[in-house]
Parts: C-alpha cells; sequence; structure tokens
C-alpha cells in the first residue's frame, strides 16, 4: 500500500489519454477530475491548473510533470493518473517531452498538507522502475492498480 490509495481513484485513473498541447491536456484532467466530483466545476479547476502553471512549469524531467493547485471546492486531496498516447512539449528542466503525469488538486487552506503530498509524489515519480512500471499499463485499470499496489 501507498498514499496513493488516499487520493487517487480508478476513476481519475486513464491511460494512453491523447495529449495533443498542454492546455488541451488540462482540459482532459478538468474534465476527468469534474466528472468524478461533482461538487468540483470544470471550469475552476481548469482556470486553477493553467494558473498555476503560469508560475512555472509542473514538469520534473524525465518525461514526469505534477501539475497542481489548490481549488476552494476541492472537498479533499485529489489525484489524478494519466498516460499519455504521445509525448507532449511541457517546458521541463530537461527539455525532454512528458508522457506520465499526476495532477493533484486540493483544498484551498491546505498549504502544508499540498506541500507535504506533492513531495511524496514527487518522491514515488522519481523512481524510474516505478515509473517504467506505469508507462507499460496496458489499460487505465492496470495503471490504477500498478499506481497504488494493488495486484491482481
Amino acid at each position: 500500500m501507498n498514499f496513493l490509495t488516499d487520493i487517487l481513484s480508478p476513476g481519475r485513473t486513464v491511460c494512453h489519454a491523447p495529449g495533443a498541447s498542454k492546455k488541451r491536456l488540462f482540459e482532459t484532467i478538468a474534465r476527468i477530475i469534474s466528472e468524478d466530483q461533482p461538487s468540483l466545476v470544470y471550469e475552476a479547476v481548469l482556470s486553477q491548473l493553467i494558473a498555476r502553471e503560469k508560475l512555472g512549469s509542473t514538469g520534473l524531467g524525465q518525461g514526469i510533470a505534477i501539475p497542481h493547485c489548490r481549488v476552494d471546492a476541492c472537498p479533499q486531496p485529489l489525484g489524478t493518473l494519466v498516460t499519455l498516447e504521445q509525448p507532449i512539449d511541457f517546458d521541463a528542466p530537461d527539455d525532454q517531452p512528458v508522457d506520465l503525469l499526476f495532477a493533484l488538486l486540493v483544498p484551498g487552506e491546505a498549504h502544508q498538507q499540498h506541500l507535504d503530498i506533492l513531495a511524496n509524489v514527487a518522491r514515488l515519480f522519481s523512481q524510474a522502475a516505478f515509473c517504467r512500471q506505469l508507462r507499460n499499463a496496458q489499460d487505465s485499470r492496470g495503471l490504477f492498480d500498478l499506481a497504488t499496489g494493488h495486484m491482481g
């Protein structure tokens, strides 16, 4: 078990999503989240993701990005895991295109919790073997099971 079991759901895990551009990808992530969490409005999620990205790229390098933001209507920390059909440019520090993303939304007032979860996500996604497993997932359920440590 790992901490992802608390913030990720099968409904917010998408394998081989189309990702033509960073903006399109954020639209996809906002749609996934708002469909899974009716209290979160698509436009609010999208605008917060874009606003945070304007402060600086959330690309980590090695094809990984962790877009994140605070959303006032967010009931608790929520993760969305996405692998892409085709890598996209993400202004990452190593200039590598991104194909593996973990988007994190936290409640508006959860400053320390936001930082703690972000650090844990970054630590997990810095493990090459873990990322390789995720990239090899064949479908969304398999991706969720790999990410959360559920086998079977």
